[in-house]
């Protein structure tokens, strides 16, 4: 059994589920249109008894694209786990890039940043050599930062909270920087949070990291621990954007890609392309009016 959601642009809407249909036809999906399309609210489910779920998302996006889009091999439940990443995905920046801005080196750094988040370098390393240029730089300009800066994303708040409010437990776990994180994580109400810790010496940054690195593998084993608590049977959603999210989106049973890299996407269940985080509600079949207000 094949159930996709999605929300796109109304426009044309018969001509295009049309479209998409011949698709899938012509790849082995035959859909029935009646009996086999519904809406609740402005979200459209199309469901299979049977097919390759690569092949249904593809053929969704190249005639609803962009769109928000969530496939799975049952029926939907809300999650009772919700892990993400936070740079890009829960916050609308890098803050690594925003950091080194105060250090005269933004270019060189999110030149690395966005090589490591497409998987074209080592992301220890390349953490490791971001980490490096900020030697010397004040800890009081991440304050600066996060005062200046930093934003959460269209709809987190209100993502995490609705979720909460429905009995999901909410965590966020990054390859960034506990100095960021732990006041994100309490502006936007997540319950847990795990990072990478700034060194810092007199009242600067030293270059290096205080700990152990938080990376794809800790994403991943976060996400299996904390769904070992909830036991048997708990759904899981994960959100991400990059490369060293891959591993926990391809182990949720609802891995979303957040307006992410081509292997992040890839690697998914669904997206968010069309609208902003709240559209993971909607997906969810979570009325707006129960809805908890970011």
């Amino acid at each position: 059994m094949l159930i996709a959601r999605l929300i796109a642009d109304p426009a044309g809407l018969e001509t295009r589920l049309e479209a998409a249909r011949a698709d899938l036809d012509r790849a082995g999906m035959p859909v029935a249109m009646a009996g086999m399309l519904d809406f609740c609210g402005d979200v459209l489910q199309i469901s299979l008894p049977h097919g390759d779920a690569a092949k249904l998302r593809s053929a969704l996006e190249r005639h609803f694209g962009p769109c928000d889009l969530l496939v799975g091999d049952r029926e939907f439940e809300v999650p009772r786990l919700f892990v993400s990443d936070m740079d890009s995905t829960m916050i609308a920046q890098e803050c690594i890039d925003e950091l080194a801005d105060f250090a005269g080196i933004k270019d060189r750094v999110a030149a690395i940043t966005e090589r490591a988040m497409r998987g074209e370098l080592d992301f220890a390393s390349a953490l490791k050599e971001r980490v490096g240029l900020l030697e010397g730089l004040e800890e009081a300009a991440v304050d600066t930062c996060l005062a200046e800066r930093i934003e959460p994303s269209a709809g987190a708040r209100t993502l995490v909270e609705t979720l909460k409010s429905k009995g999901c437990r909410t965590v966020l776990v990054t390859g960034g920087f506990h100095h960021f994180a732990d006041p994100v994580a309490a502006m936007l109400g997540f319950d847990h949070v795990l990072g990478n810790r700034l060194a810092v010496a007199g009242g600067r940054l030293t270059g290096e990291l205080a700990g152990p690195i938080s990376d794809a593998a800790t994403k991943l084993a976060t996400l299996e621990q904390e769904r070992g608590l909830l036991g048997e049977g708990a759904r899981v959603l994960a959100t991400g954007d990059g490369a060293n999210d891959i591993p926990m989106l391809e182990a949720a049973d609802y891995g979303v890609a957040y307006r992410a890299k081509p292997k992040a996407r890839e690697a998914a269940d669904g997206w968010i392309e069309h609208g902003d985080l709240t559209g993971l509600l909607k997906l969810f079949d979570i009325p707006e009016n129960e809805w908890i207000a970011g």
